[in-house]
């Protein structure tokens, strides 16, 4: 079963610009639960209370349980406006989802044994690709977060989508075995690949500029 969240609503009774800047003045966020068939209901959140459940990974990957007037309405959060310039929420859409209902949700990645990489132990790095991945899933089957197992990948693997074990009844929306993240060379290997091609491909290795070079140069008279 999906982690569900509560968090608490007051009705609103109108809808419109003029009277979501009023909520706001009123230091409340205007928000809106639609679908399932039913009339949208408007509402207003305390901006503290959505903070925290906004800040939480994976937000809109969470279902919520929207209680207003004793009545709760089981919802997944679909889009947030922010101010430009404070970055405060300005507006709220949920949907309404049913048990069975299918979503397309972004479930967060989580990389686990990564002391278990011999890559990464001999100073590889952890190129991620994907922090998060888009599925098909049904509202009460949401993971929490998706798991790759570094055990054993080292320099130059790769992690692709094929290699996770999906919840069942999940699909990935990509038609294609993408790659999630790679185990890259080190920069400084990386660096001396790139001298050794370029001295391959002149003949000549890079001369660095010697230390009294410019004590050497004639003296102008």
């Amino acid at each position: 079963m999906a982690d569900i969240t509560t968090i608490g609503a007051t009705a609103r009774d109108r809808a419109g610009k003029g009277a979501a800047r009023a909520t706001r003045r009123e230091g409340r966020i205007p928000a809106v639960i639609y679908g399932d068939h039913k009339e949208p209901v408007l509402i207003s959140l305390d901006p503290r209370e959505f903070d925290r459940v906004l800040r939480r990974e994976g937000f809109f990957a969470k279902l919520l349980d929207v209680k207003l007037d004793g009545t709760s309405h089981r919802t997944l959060p679909r889009d947030v406006q922010f101010h430009p310039v404070n970055d405060k929420p300005l507006h709220v859409d949920f949907m309404r989802v049913g048990p069975k209902t299918r979503i397309h949700v972004g479930i967060p990645v989580h990389f686990i044994n990564q002391d278990k990489s011999p890559g990464l132990k001999r100073g590889g790095i952890l190129n991620v690709v994907r922090h998060e991945i888009e599925l098909v899933v049904s509202a009460d089957n949401i993971p929490e977060y998706l798991t790759v197992d570094l055990d054993g990948f080292d320099i130059g693997d790769s992690i692709h989508i094929s290699q996770l074990q999906l919840p069942e009844g999940t699909a990935s929306t990509i038609d294609r075995d993408f790659t999630i993240a790679s185990v890259a060379p080190p920069t400084v290997v990386r660096e001396e690949q790139a001298a050794a091609a370029a001295t391959a491909a002149t003949g000549t290795p890079a001369a660095a500029p010697a230390a009294g070079a410019a004590a050497a140069a004639p003296a102008k008279s």
